[in-house]
């Protein structure tokens, strides 16, 4: 439910940030190259969380009240945790989340000139690093997870060629490094963009 209410809170404050404008937003088709500075909250897992931050290219192609677009990312994230006294006294193992590579498609439509709806579906690829402190076996590595992404989010053009969005992403790693697993992520945040 928490999930839900940021990102909900988050997509209703992106109009009225775009109707804080001086003058009137032209309607623009969202047809082009883009590019986009992504922030926001990041939850790996239960009371494990941070701030995900990084950035995104796309393409989209719009067909009257449709858009069609593709999309990759790479993001980065400050959540983490730390245990200590694991093995034994005085030990410490710290778990913290690495960059994560993007790459999907959405589907989009109009709700007004200048904003459009949208979900996603694509590939992730997230990496996990531990540092393990205690003795003989202290030492660093690294974790890559296979996953599938779901997303639903709202872009709003605030001139011909800039766009603002909010947008809530789930994602799910089945595999890590070939071993099987069942770990969810939940994401949600805010875009600045420009098409060119």
């Amino acid at each position: 439910m928490r999930y839900l209410f940021l990102a909900a809170a988050a997509v209703l404050a992106i109009p009225g940030a775009a109707s804080a404008q001086d003058g009137p937003v032209g309607p623009a088709p969202f047809t082009g190259f883009r590019g986009e500075a992504l922030g926001g909250y990041d939850s790996l897992a239960e009371d494990v969380d941070g701030v995900v931050y990084g950035g995104a290219l796309g393409y989209d192609f719009q067909a009257n009240n449709l858009i069609l677009g593709v999309e990759g990312e790479i993001t980065g994230t400050t959540a983490k945790i730390t245990d200590r006294n694991v093995i034994v006294a005085g030990d410490r193992l710290r778990l913290k989340g690495g960059r994560d590579l993007y790459v999907g498609g959405r589907l989009g439509f109009l709700v007004s000139p200048t904003a459009m709806a949208y979900g996603k579906v694509g590939y992730t690829n997230a990496r996990t690093k531990v540092d393990y402190t205690g003795g003989a076996d202290s030492g660093e590595d690294s974790f890559d997870a296979d996953g599938l992404r779901l997303g639903a989010g709202l872009e709003v053009q605030i001139s011909p060629s800039a766009y603002v969005k909010g947008e809530y992403r789930y994602s799910n790693y089945k595999e890590i490094d070939d071993i099987e697993v069942d770990q969810d992520r939940h994401q949600v945040v805010a875009g600045v963009g420009i098409r060119f």
